[in-house]
């Protein structure tokens, strides 16, 4: 999964607007922006061998992509995000937002999730093993999540417009490319490579920063204060 877990995010945003669609996309690939770094700590392992419709195969990683570590990285960002905002339903959304990276990987990895760290049982639909259907159920998030996305907000200028629609683009790029991606020449070079997926989270807030809701109740100012969050 990965264009379907920015959709998601984008569909979030429309629940809490004040949130940054940046943390929204940080906490929906926090699973995927921990495994890089365990990775070059030698934390969790990979294997360069092709598996499932994927260049690798996910060999170990349970510290970034257990049930139960899932289930911990979600009440850590959602309570950090508590105890600085006081926003509980914010908190809770983005708890959520982290869980649901394990859940949507369930549907398209093969049996590799763990449940728990340890020797635990590993699960996965193997979605991937099928990639006209996996496209069927990944596309349509996106889509879904980025109209709800585009229906709730609009440009306050042209950095709000195109940085929007450039981000679009490098994802879905980026998603149909990882069919085609070669084995990576080390693991090394996978976990360096894999830094990259914080662009996204950084172009996301850029882009929302020049968003506003769209609205036709409060005063101008009003709007510009509700779609301007600080670093969240």
């Amino acid at each position: 999964m990965f264009i379907g877990h920015y959709g998601l995010a984008f569909g979030a945003k429309t629940l809490k607007p004040q949130l940054s669609l940046g943390i929204l996309f940080m906490a929906v690939q926090l699973a995927d922006l921990l495994w890089p770094t365990l990775l070059l700590l030698g934390a969790e392992q990979v294997e360069l061998r092709p598996s499932a419709g994927q260049a690798v195969t996910f060999s170990h990683y349970p510290i970034s992509h257990s049930l139960v570590m899932s289930v911990v990285w979600s009440v850590v960002l959602g309570l950090g995000y508590w105890v600085l905002r006081r926003d509980k339903p914010a908190a809770l959304l983005l708890g959520f937002a982290v869980l649901s990276h394990w859940l949507l990987d369930a549907v398209v990895h093969g049996p590799d999730l763990p449940l728990y760290p340890g020797h635990s049982p590993v699960v996965g639909l193997g979605l991937w093993n099928h990639l006209l259907l996996s496209q069927v159920v990944e596309v349509p998030i996106f889509v879904a999540g980025l109209y709800l996305y585009l229906r709730q907000t609009k440009a306050l200028n042209k950095t709000g417009r195109y940085a929007l629609w450039s981000l679009v683009a490098f994802l879905v790029v980026v998603h149909f490319s990882n069919f085609f991606s070669p084995v990576p020449g080390s693991v090394a070079e996978l976990g360096w490579v894999g830094q990259l997926l914080w662009l996204p989270v950084l172009w996301a807030r850029w882009a929302d920063r020049n968003r506003t809701a769209h609205t036709t109740g409060p005063a101008p100012s009003e709007t510009r204060r509700v779609s301007a969050p600080s670093i969240f």
